[in-house]
């Protein structure tokens, strides 16, 4: 189901960068992160879309986040979305924002969409499949993880929420370079071979990692908790994740610098 899921986010991404070039406002949901009108836009085409494909396949969207664990529990398969990741970097209008669309199976994304509005972009993989980068209408391109890390480590984070804890953690690293990105697109940097560790050690929701998560596996790298076991998602009644770590050299103990 890529292709139509591709296309899904790409009519989303239309949706989005309609009200980017406009004079949107800014809401502020419960928990004080915003709201735009394109967040809404975006998930109400996604959703709309996704009932179409597969209308036996739960939604659970960050937009639509009220189903209760009892009902979820049940779910053996879900799509899980992002309907714009990044909000903070859309109204920055920085362009590092991403609508993000991932079917779960069995606790693990085995399907990931994460297209990029503002650059026309698409990274997607799927379970026993390669992972791919798009640039706009060009054939998609194989990408995969770097399996030896640069020296120095080239360490993703990100642009809008920078940890105490990140700073101990590169402290503890050693020579390393830094690059700042916002959305998913710092799981995208990894799978592509453009970035060795993104160390996430600050709150984070499934919806925000689950796409960009399946492409990671697809490009043959790790997404794992500080323990080194694998993120797994729909587990538990809330749907934060623990912090966690991204990487394609497997030959270290990221781990052993949290």
């Amino acid at each position: 189901m890529i292709s139509p899921a591709l296309k899904i986010a790409r009519d989303a991404g239309s949706r989005i960068m309609a009200i980017y070039e406009t004079d949107f406002e800014i809401e502020t949901k419960a928990d004080n992160s915003p709201l735009t009108s394109a967040d809404k836009a975006s998930h109400s085409t996604i959703v709309r879309e996704l009932e179409k494909l597969t209308p036996d396949v739960p939604i659970l969207s960050e937009e639509s986040s009220e189903i209760p664990y009892a009902e979820r529990s049940k779910w053996d398969q879900y799509w899980l979305i992002d309907p714009l990741d990044g909000t903070r970097e859309f109204i920055a209008r920085n362009g590092e924002f991403t609508v993000n669309i991932a079917l779960i199976s069995h606790h693990k994304p085995v399907l990931g969409v994460v297209h990029v509005p503002a650059r026309n972009q698409d990274y997607f993989g799927c379970q026993g499949a390669a992972a791919f980068k798009r640039d706009g209408e060009e054939l998609p391109r194989q990408i995969h993880v770097t399996r030896k890390a640069h020296s120095p480590v080239r360490v993703v984070g990100s642009r809008s929420h920078r940890a105490r804890s990140l700073d101990r953690y590169l402290k503890n690293l050693g020579e390393h370079v830094m690059v700042g990105m916002g959305s998913s697109l710092k799981l995208c940097l990894v799978a592509a071979g453009e970035a060795d560790i993104y160390p996430r050690l600050g709150p984070t929701s499934e919806w925000d990692i689950a796409a960009a998560h399946a492409v990671v596996d697809s490009a043959g790298g790790q997404v794992t908790g500080l323990d080194g076991q694998p993120i797994l998602y729909n587990t538990k009644s809330d749907i934060l994740n623990p912090h966690f770590i991204v990487f394609g050299d497997v030959s270290r103990d990221w781990t052993e610098y949290a």
